[in-house]
């Protein structure tokens, strides 16, 4: 999706720095341990109805997510989190997403949904322990240096 000679990574900066549109500053949450940063999440309500777009002008390597994305209208999507390495297992990740939860039912939402690699076996084990469950899958566009096969959409009800 970057402009011929726009690296991917200033694409997806750009994208954040807007003030509207779903993936924005507006809406990240950053987490920190004694002042430093130590991870993220990006969240929001999905559409509904869905409103995926024409997928004959998508991209293949976000056409399968855009799919998966309408396929929970009307939850609220944790479109990223991560954990920086050196905060892994200290259960901040499970934190980050309580308070996704607590988000999504703010805004009313139907209940929370996650994309994810099925090959990251750490962000699975994540989401099932928090009550996630796959709800659909879709093949993944194969994109040069990585080994995705598959994404996954997990969904789950508000408590």
């Amino acid at each position: 999706m970057a402009q011929p000679g726009q690296s991917p990574f200033e694409f997806g900066r750009s994208r954040a720095l807007r003030e509207e549109g779903d993936f924005s500053y507006r809406n990240a949450h950053i987490a920190e341990v004694d002042g430093a940063v130590a991870g993220g999440l990006i969240g929001y309500p999905l559409p509904d109805p869905p409103e995926v777009g024409s997928l004959d002008e998508m991209h293949e390597i976000v056409r399968p997510l855009a799919l998966l994305e309408a396929e929970a209208p009307g939850h609220w999507y944790v479109n990223m989190l991560a954990v920086y390495p050196e905060f892994r297992g200290n259960g901040l990740g499970g934190r980050l997403l309580a308070f996704a939860a607590e988000l999504g039912r703010a805004a009313a939402s139907r209940g929370m949904a996650i994309i994810v690699s099925a090959k990251n076996d750490g962000a699975v084990r994540l989401y099932e322990r928090s009550g996630y469950r796959v709800a659909a899958r879709r093949a993944a566009a194969t994109i040069i240096g990585r080994q995705d096969k598959e994404w996954l959409l997990l969904t789950r009800p508000h408590d």
